[in-house]
């Protein structure tokens, strides 16, 4: 044993003690347990698995988010349009009374015109830009207020993935609620109105007419909220999910610091103390300065 391999041994101890003071003291400041895929070949790959599930139950709460605005809407637009169907039955039910005058019956078709507008706009209510009672279409209005027609389409529907195995249907088939042209509600409204500025002694039949439609928009309207209920139960899943991903991340990636500054502090003393015996050891001769 030369003085040279001494000093070779002690110099590699001390490189190893200065590595672990500066691995603890790169881990205090970024207080992260991995800063590079060597420090934890098998805790990297940990790491990046449960970061892409992350991700992708981020995107899935995202959607979500989205589909329960589109259903939100939905539902305020179709309590609205039962409100209206409401008034409309009313006025329909006054104006089959015989002793009405005409120009009660008038000012009854006048009102009725004014609730087919509304109940129109319920129909073309949009969400961020999109009808929702249009499907999959990008027509601007799911009926045309002239025509009654739909300009939506009945077969593509409007879907958001909330998660990996399950998607749900966020829009409605607005000519499955309103009808379609010379058929929908709004047509029905009309002639109601027409049989009331014409006189005609008894509009008692439009009635049932009237509690068929609304029985259908009660049905899309529970439909509806099912799916709604559906969203809404996948939301509260997808945020147990993020606390899980996020625990289980930080189990992996984070440390614990009131441990790292433990070990850093205790790693200070053992460098020290290897800086100071090894000086005291190795202490030079005249041959190591004339070497």
């Amino acid at each position: 044993m030369t003085t040279q391999t001494m000093m070779r041994s002690a110099q590699r101890n001390l490189q190893t003690n200065m590595e672990q003071l500066a691995r603890l003291q790169e881990q205090a400041m970024s207080q992260k347990a991995i800063s590079r895929p060597s420090d934890n070949p098998t805790g990297t790959a940990e790491s990046l698995t449960v970061r892409a599930e992350q991700r992708a139950v981020d995107q899935y709460a995202r959607n979500a988010d989205n589909g329960n605005g589109w259903l939100t809407t939905i539902d305020s637009a179709l309590t609205a349009t039962n409100t209206i169907m409401n008034r409309i039955r009313d006025l329909t039910v006054q104006g089959s009374n015989d002793s009405n005058s005409q120009t009660a019956k008038d000012a009854l078709a006048r009102e009725l015109d004014g609730l087919k507008d509304d109940l129109l706009k319920q129909a073309n209510t949009t969400y961020l830009g999109r009808t929702v009672f249009a499907g999959n279409a990008d027509t601007g209005v799911a009926f045309d207020a002239t025509t009654y027609d739909f300009s939506g389409s009945g077969s593509g529907s409007v879907e958001r993935r909330i998660s990996s195995g399950s998607t749900v249907r966020v829009d409605a088939d607005g000519s499955a609620v309103f009808g379609d042209g010379t058929s929908s509600v709004f047509a029905l409204i009309d002639d109601i109105a027409t049989d009331l500025r014409a006189g005609s002694p008894n509009v008692g039949p439009r009635i049932t007419e009237l509690d068929d439609r609304m029985k259908t928009i009660a049905g899309q309207h529970a439909q509806v909220g099912a799916q709604q209920n559906l969203v809404e139960r996948a939301q509260g899943s997808l945020l147990a999910q993020k606390g899980s991903l996020e625990a289980k991340r930080s189990s992996v990636e984070d440390v614990d610091l009131g441990q790292v500054i433990l070990d850093l502090k205790t790693q200070e003393v053992t460098y020290q103390s290897s800086l100071a015996v090894t000086a005291r050891v190795l202490q030079p001769t005249l041959m190591d300065f004339l070497r």
